[in-house]
């Protein structure tokens, strides 16, 4: 993905050219074409949720009419949110927090909320690339360490060499490999244990790839992106054809796709599928809104006009795609499981990272030519990750750059050392994740980061967006980009059905909230309260920086939330048309001017 900065330096005899908003900066790079973007933003939504999550809920949540809700919530969420995201990131040409600031200055602190949020996961989430750094390096030996209870680290007489079943005093030789090889697992959060160097030094190499893939920004992370993008559909259809030959995938596969239509009755199905496009997407991270800040702002005129919502298709779509695909071959593989200890498939299907670092290994030691398909999965699984890595961190050097851009260079003279200091200070936050009590901080952290802290932003987002904002400037601004308003059924989206659908998960969360727990194991109170300290770690933003926002405002108290609610971007100002429209005015905004 070679950049293209023919805007970067000024012409001979002539100003520089500025490509977008001229507030935005016209010395920001941009994409050289259009297919990096798509792969940039695919690899960021296709992640290791698509491999793990998506089939256990899908299995666990009515089977084939599961995907029914799902689709259901891709067209009338996933694509109208996605499409807000990349309007608002290709026009301001910033980052989330400044692109937010310029919208609504007062919901400056959603956008500060997205950076925080995606920094916090990618901490975490770069726990599993080290794990499936592990797993790979251990798949390269002649007998797989997990299919044997002949090992240092399994407890004797509570070893099975297959799955247990209901033999409940007993573990796979997979899970004792897991707990105790690679996690050394405590009794609980309250005895973290010491360091399990292993698992730190593949969390390190994690962390020196992902550097090294994106420490030049677009331009270093475009060329990675065409293969770790591309990579994983080669694995999950060489390993799909190689699972449907085996014993018992048939029984598998319709074990996950048969329909059960009474669950479509029932409210908490239609809940998770819409959370599932939701965090499949990335929608609320940052991400996407920063990535399309990297296009050029007359990417997409009149001759181009369905280039714009063919791209939101194509992600969306493949993001499905890719979860439908996964499930396929997870249970095509778990139905050969079935068959060969002649259990039932719930007895073997599961969820969260046990799905691909306990069943699937134990899968793959029992399949003819192991020696192949272990390594091609566990470099799946890295590819991926990696892709996703490379959005989160990316979110966190935009803002710092936009920002602090002059301050920082001052300092460390390179955008490269700044990349550098970030994943240093990601590996740090990353270490109580490799102790030997890590599992359990791991567990605390998803819960409370991926389900509360993002469905609270989300709602924040839109409302910020569609309502503050409001939908006839979002609409006007997509027109200045592309020479032609969103379609009616893009502004229902998001006026109405969007925040209906967030404002429903966000309820439905807390009214069904359930503690966090992993296993069989109850986290202590105290180890609860962290867990909502950590989600309020992005949350607080929100109040703090709108409250910071009205106080440093003139007037009364009604004059200052009005001034803090008008967008200070000129729509007008870089209208490529002869003929200026403008944009109705917010129900919000009319109702505040009557006021005042």
């Amino acid at each position: 993905m070679e950049l293209a900065e023919e805007n970067s330096k000024p012409l001979s005899g002539a100003k520089a050219r500025t490509d977008g908003p001229v507030d935005a900066g016209a010395q920001r790079p941009t994409w050289s074409g259009q297919l990096d973007f798509i792969l940039a933003t695919v690899g960021y939504a296709v992640g290791l949720g698509n491999v793990w999550r998506f089939p256990y809920l899908c299995y666990n949540s009515g089977g084939g009419a599961f995907i029914i809700p799902y689709l259901v919530m891709v067209f009338l969420c996933g694509i109208p949110l996605l499409f807000m995201e990349f309007a608002v990131g290709q026009f301001t040409r910033l980052g989330p927090v400044h692109a937010f600031a310029k919208i609504c200055p007062l919901s400056k602190g959603v956008g500060l909320a997205t950076v925080v949020i995606s920094f916090v996961f990618c901490t975490f989430y770069n726990v599993l690339m080290g794990w499936a750094f592990f797993y790979l390096f251990n798949s390269f030996r002649g007998t797989l360490p997990w299919s044997s209870c002949n090992n240092t680290w399994n407890v004797v007489g509570n070893c099975s060499s297959g799955f247990p079943g209901n033999a409940t005093h007993l573990q796979s030789s997979s899970q004792q490999f897991f707990d105790h090889k690679l996690l050394g697992k405590t009794s609980g959060i309250e005895e973290a244990g010491g360091l399990q160097w292993e698992a730190f030094g593949c969390l390190l190499l994690s962390w020196i790839i992902i550097y090294l893939c994106i420490f030049k920004g677009v331009k270093s992370t475009g060329k990675v992106v065409y293969f770790t993008a591309v990579f994983p559909y080669f694995i999950l259809f060489a390993l799909l054809i190689n699972n449907v030959q085996l014993p018992g995938a048939k029984e598998g596969i319709l074990y996950f796709i048969t329909p059960v239509w009474s669950k479509l009755f029932e409210i908490k199905v239609w809940v998770n599928a819409a959370a599932q496009v939701f965090n499949s997407l990335g929608v609320a991270f940052g991400c996407m809104i920063s990535m399309a800040s990297y296009n050029k702002f007359y990417q997409w005129t009149a001759k181009f006009n369905l280039l714009f919502c063919r791209d939101v298709l194509i992600i969306s779509l493949v993001n499905s795609f890719t979860s439908i695909l996964a499930g396929l071959v997870i249970f095509s593989a778990i139905g050969y499981m079935s068959f060969k200890h002649n259990l039932p498939v719930d007895n073997i299907a599961t969820d969260g990272p046990g799905l691909v670092f306990v069943v699937y290994p134990e899968v793959l030691s029992t399949m003819p030519g192991y020696q192949i398909w272990a390594p091609l999965f566990f470099i799946m699984l890295l590819c991926l990750g990696l892709d996703s890595q490379f959005g989160n961190v990316e979110v966190v050097v935009t803002f710092l750059k936009d920002e602090f851009g002059v301050k920082v260079l001052r300092y460390l003279k390179r955008e490269e050392l700044l990349v550098l200091v970030v994943c240093f200070v990601g590996l740090l936050l990353g270490i109580p994740h490799v102790t030997q009590g890590g599992i359990y901080v791991f567990q605390l952290m998803d819960h409370c980061t991926g389900v509360v802290s993002l469905i609270f932003l989300a709602f924040f987002e839109v409302v910020a967006v569609c309502w503050i904002f409001g939908v006839s400037r979002l609409s006007l601004m997509v027109k200045r980009m592309r020479g032609e308003s969103p379609s009616l059924f893009f502004r229902l989206c998001w006026v109405l059905f969007c925040p209906l659908l967030i404002l429903s998960i966000l309820v439905t969360s807390i009214v069904q909230y359930m503690p966090p727990r992993y296993g069989e194991y109850m986290y202590p109170l105290w180890a609860e309260l962290v867990g909502w300290v950590i989600s309020l770690v992005s949350i607080v933003w929100i109040p703090l920086c709108a409250v910071h926002e009205i106080y440093n405002s003139k007037g009364s108290l009604l004059q200052r939330i009005k001034n803090a609610l008008a967008p200070t971007i000129d729509l007008d100002a870089t209208d490529p048309h002869p003929k200026k429209q403008k944009a109705d005015t917010p129900v919000l905004e009319k109702l505040l001017r009557s006021s005042v």
